[in-house]
């Protein structure tokens, strides 16, 4: 049952009174007594969800969750190269890496 509210327009006396839908409106101020009362329009009352379980996430579709995990994925910082293999790589050999050379003859002399 919905919570509906009232003002006086004889005494500005505002209230709330708690009724059902198919019930008539009120006409008689309860301070006053005069029947000048009028059911003023209001915002109504939001959908309120208390307890675990509960989360406006909960019922969105799997597009968005996907899309979701894809954007949190790209935002995860990339792996900084731990000490062991940083030092594996520069105690690697580096006879590779030199250029061909042919040692010089002695017969020269």
């Amino acid at each position: 049952m919905p919570t509906y509210e009232y003002a006086c327009r004889a005494c500005g006396h505002e209230f709330e009174s708690f009724h059902s839908i198919t019930a008539s409106p009120l006409k008689k101020c309860p301070k006053c007594g005069k029947s000048k009362v009028e059911r003023k329009i209001s915002v109504g009352g939001g959908i309120l969800f208390k307890g675990g379980g509960f989360y406006e996430t909960d019922y969105r579709g799997d597009g968005y969750t996907k899309a979701a995990e894809a954007e949190k994925k790209a935002a995860e910082p990339a792996p900084v190269p731990s000490a062991d293999s940083a030092g594996a790589a520069a105690s690697a050999p580096t006879d590779k890496l030199k250029p061909n050379s042919t040692p010089a003859s002695k017969s020269d002399s």
